[in-house]
């Protein structure tokens, strides 16, 4: 009786930190989303669908689908760079594991913000790339990436790199490969035993990285504000543009439920899958 409640007390910091830091303020935005907006300024407490309504405008849904687009896009390249980074990783020696893992690490002591000005410096016209692209002769003029749609995907998958390399790092550091070199005694060749025995081993690892990149890339509209020049617009920038610009609270509440919603749906189907995985593992 007493061993129970002691665990209370231990778990129920975590129990008061969720209420006041997650619950509350979801209900919060989910009750404003139903709310109207004032003629001034503020909110008029007026049950309403209409914010529901006005995502269905093509302006606004078509906001959705570009997000969608774009979290695809950079998670498909983040997947085919960091998965055999983060592969490899775990197959070299303790030495070269904590250069490599240095490596990664090493963005993260430095402001997001910062890193990204610093891709405007090589991206403008006349800038580093132009300068090494003129230098060995496969440009002649200087080209305008800067402010356009490749530029954001670079720094979508710039910025959420690491987290890919380091959920395939962890899952493919407690493989054991021995079951790799069976299935190449068996007569695999190196191809089938990649495809049937290191990638499923390693697939829990791959879909955290898939979850740790997708989601939050349909939220990061300061890089589609920086290296997009507000030509590149994502949900986020106009939640963002709503509570500042538009002062109309209720439908930025509205569509951050939507897109809440959204990534709860990639949560749902990231542990139906990684739980059907496991129990293949088991079978």
């Amino acid at each position: 009786m007493k061993k129970t409640k002691g665990c209370i007390w231990l778990v129920m910091p975590m129990y008061i930190f969720t209420l006041i830091f997650v619950a509350f303020p979801f209900l919060y935005m989910f009750l404003l989303s139903f709310m109207s907006r004032a003629k001034v300024w503020g909110v008029d407490f007026t049950f309403t669908l209409a914010n529901y309504e006005k995502i269905l405008d093509p302006l606004y849904l078509g906001t959705f689908v570009d997000s969608f687009k774009l979290a695809f896009l950079s998670t498909g390249i983040i997947v085919l760079l960091g998965y055999p980074y983060g592969y490899f990783m775990a197959r070299m020696s303790e030495k070269w594991k904590k250069r490599m893992m240095l490596l990664i690490m090493i963005p993260f002591w430095t402001s997001a913000l910062i890193r990204l000005y610093g891709w405007i410096i090589v991206f403008r016209s006349n800038g580093i790339l132009d300068k090494v692209l003129t230098g060995i002769g496969l440009t002649d003029s200087p080209l305008k990436l800067l402010y356009t749609y490749p530029a954001v995907v670079v720094g979508m998958v710039y910025g959420l790199f690491p987290f890919m390399v380091l959920a395939v790092y962890s899952s493919a550091e407690k493989m054991d490969y021995r079951l790799v070199e069976a299935a190449r005694d068996l007569g695999a060749s190196s191809v089938k035993a990649f495809f049937t025995v290191t990638l499923r081993l390693t697939l829990p690892g791959l879909l955290s990285g898939v979850i740790l990149t997708f989601v939050p890339s349909m939220g990061l509209f300061f890089i589609a504000d920086i290296l997009g020049g507000n030509k590149i617009l994502l949900v986020g920038n106009v939640i963002q543009e709503q509570m500042t610009k538009g002062r109309n609270i209720p439908f930025a509440a509205a569509m951050s439920v939507i897109l809440m919603i959204l990534t709860s749906l990639m949560m749902a189907l990231y542990r139906r899958v990684s739980g059907t995985t496991e129990l293949e593992g088991i079978m």
